[in-house]
């Protein structure tokens, strides 16, 4: 049995005409006409078929040329719904295979994220069993006298930064201090020198004086 064609609209509106002209009853013998050449595998047998059906309106030579057209044209009409087909079918598989690779890539999305997931969860079991590790061993250690609670540790630690934020502190004012004296120092000896050298010139024109008069 040949394939039917699930869509003979077209097919069926120009045999509908033909049998018109021919004036054969369309509303009886269309869908019978339909039937013979859905279900015949050869052109042979669809023709047989259709002689059997027309024999009783037309003559025989009428009839050969009239079967052989029907045959042909149904030939030509299957032969591009199965292109339809072909076509919707390509279509449908090209959507079906977008989808698929959408939903692929979906899928190894959602992989990665529950790999990632499950390194982050492994990092943080391993970072959490590290801590504990090092909680533990603290609190296994043996207590000596020399050991601090936390309070005095903490206290410890204060009074360190105090002493040396102190000591920061006392090297600044002593630099400070330092370059004050300097500076006073080297006021006072630039007095020094001036008064220095202006006695030596008083000096200097005392002695110039002193030779004029003695000329």
């Amino acid at each position: 049995m040949a394939a039917p064609v699930s869509d003979t609209g077209e097919f069926e509106s120009w045999l509908n005409d033909r049998l018109d002209l021919l004036e054969v009853d369309r509303e009886v013998y269309g869908a019978y006409i339909l039937g013979i050449l859905q279900e015949e595998e050869s052109d042979e047998e669809k023709n047989d078929a259709l002689e059997g059906i027309l024999s009783a309106f037309l003559d025989e030579g009428t009839m050969g040329d009239v079967c052989k057209q029907i045959i042909e044209q149904w030939a030509e009409y299957s032969s591009k719904s199965a292109g339809r087909r072909n076509t919707d079918d390509a279509e449908v598989q090209a959507i079906a295979t977008m989808i698929e690779k959408q939903a692929q890539i979906v899928v190894k999305q959602k992989e990665v994220s529950e790999e990632s997931k499950k390194r982050k969860e492994a990092l943080l079991a391993q970072y959490a069993n590290i801590t504990d590790e090092e909680e533990e061993a603290e609190e296994e250690e043996p207590t000596t006298g020399n050991d601090l609670t936390g309070n005095e540790r903490s206290l410890f630690k204060n009074t360190n930064v105090e002493e040396v934020l102190t000591r920061q502190k006392q090297k600044r004012d002593q630099a400070r201090e330092d370059a004050q004296k300097k500076k006073e120092m080297d006021k006072m000896q630039r007095e020094k020198d001036k008064l220095a050298k202006q006695d030596r010139k008083e000096k200097e024109k005392k002695r110039t004086q002193k030779g004029e008069r003695k000329r």
